[in-house]
């Protein structure tokens, strides 16, 4: 436990209780009882940056009763397979504390659509996020599934086949069966890569069984369980080739890597905010090619037969509008540094590449996911390594998850020594180094032959 970073988190909710006179007391200004307050709270304050400067005083350890304070981003490194593209920036930290309120982008919408809000600059920030994807439109969303449901919705009829991989992720799952469809998986072999073609395959065995085309194609460029990198572009061409609509699964690729969906050949272009780019969650955008737009981002037509109401505005994909507050103004923030981030990815790769073999060097260890990496996300095997310490240490398989955090480090699936899943996205080179030494030093300590 660092007292600086406790001492930094009391600061600023002391500051939040200042700021929180001023949204109770008058416009006109505080009263003689607020001034006090005020003035004890600017005391309160000035303690507690003293206690922060020469690192004394007593932790807080709660934001609220109940609810335990979260500072593994600050006192850990956090290794989570799903966390490190969503952490926020600087940027969405503070947007975060200005928008925070449920409606606050909402001050100004003119004509009740997100999409089109002025200011704060959303309208903007969309043209900007369908550039940056290389599609045409595009709809900011509640997460990467929301938008594969929009898609399934506007597209599918029960009984429509849709084909996705063997490795999809649930939700791909979930969104076919809302909208009646039936799913046709792509294998992806001994090596876990989805080919275009075994796409080509899958979608002539469909015609055969079924004497139909499928009506969609979803395939994730990373997927989800290993962190491999899938044949995207081969995939796309298969899809204009057939004439079936391709809709690109990037809730690993868009905000970590380049995205270019028309260049893919896709149709549709799903990422996730919270992720992949810095966002609060839930959130996440749906792109898509002029063609596809009138479809998927359709006005609502439906009238009330007593009130003769209708909401032309409102786009039933959408559900109206999404993203309200903190979640999409966190993505606005956090937008710039997305974009730059991404001409970093090879910078990116290297790093989980020198991680990962510094994590092969302990004998026994070995590496699921394709190798060498093409991504940060990757999938481990140390079931002749870690475990067989774990299957005589009185902790069991906590052991390392002990041995990790008393090195700072967290984010693997706690009491896993077998088969277990990190994330090395956005850490830095002395970092990854750490994190490397560390894995080695837990090796040496349980005399596990490191080459």
């Amino acid at each position: 436990m660092d007292i600086r970073v406790r001492k930094i988190y009391e600061a600023l909710f002391a500051l939040e209780d200042l700021r929180e006179l001023y949204r109770q007391a008058l416009p006109t200004g505080l009263d003689e009882s607020e001034e006090e307050q005020f003035s004890n709270g600017i005391t309160r304050v000035e303690t507690i940056l003293k206690e922060l400067k020469d690192g004394k005083g007593n932790p807080i350890k709660q934001v609220v009763p109940k609810l335990e304070l979260r500072t593994r981003e600050e006192e850990f490194i956090n290794i989570n397979p799903i966390q490190s593209g969503g952490r926020l920036t600087p940027e969405a930290r503070k947007a975060l504390i200005a928008y925070g309120d449920g409606y606050s982008v909402c001050d100004k919408c003119l004509v009740g659509r997100l999409d089109k809000i002025r200011k704060p600059p959303v309208e903007e920030f969309h043209a900007e996020l369908a550039e940056f994807v290389g599609m045409d439109e595009v709809r900011v969303v509640p997460g990467a599934r929301r938008g594969f449901q929009a898609v399934t919705s506007s597209l599918i009829e029960i009984g429509d086949l849709v084909i996705v991989s063997d490795l999809a992720h649930y939700t791909e799952f979930l969104a076919v069966e809302i909208a009646g469809g039936v799913i046709k998986e792509v294998p992806s072999g001994a090596n876990h890569i989805i080919t275009a073609d075994a796409v080509a395959e899958t979608i002539e065995r469909a015609k055969e069984e079924t004497g139909k085309l499928p009506k969609l194609i979803m395939i994730e460029h990373v997927d989800y369980n290993f962190g491999n990198e899938h044949d995207v572009y081969g995939i796309g061409k298969v899809a204009k080739d057939y004439d079936i609509p391709f809709l690109y699964n990037g809730a690993y690729a868009v905000g970590m890597m380049p995205v270019n969906g028309k260049e893919i050949g896709a149709d549709f272009v799903v990422g996730s905010g919270h992720k992949a780019m810095a966002a609060v969650a839930p959130s996440g955008v749906l792109a898509t090619t002029a063609e596809w737009a009138p479809t998927v981002f359709r006005s609502s037509h439906i009238a009330g037969d007593v009130t003769g109401r209708s909401f032309e505005t409102k786009e039933p994909e959408m559900l109206g509008c999404t993203l309200m507050g903190g979640t999409v103004v966190s993505m606005m923030a956090s937008f710039p540094a997305v974009k730059e981030r991404v001409q970093h990815w090879d910078d990116e790769v290297e790093k989980s590449n020198y991680f990962v073999h510094e994590f092969l060097r302990i004998e026994g260890n070995k590496i699921v996911s394709e190798y060498p990496r093409k991504h940060s996300l990757s999938k481990v095997d140390t079931r002749d390594s870690f475990d067989r310490i774990a299957k005589t240490h009185k902790r069991r398989g906590y052991f390392l998850s002990d041995e990790l955090k008393k090195r700072k480090i967290v984010g693997e699936f706690a009491g896993s020594t077998r088969v277990w899943k990190l994330n090395t996205y956005g850490l830095s080179w002395e970092r990854i180094k750490y994190l490397s030494e560390a894995f080695l030093a837990i090796a040496e300590k349980y005399e596990l032959p490191v080459r």
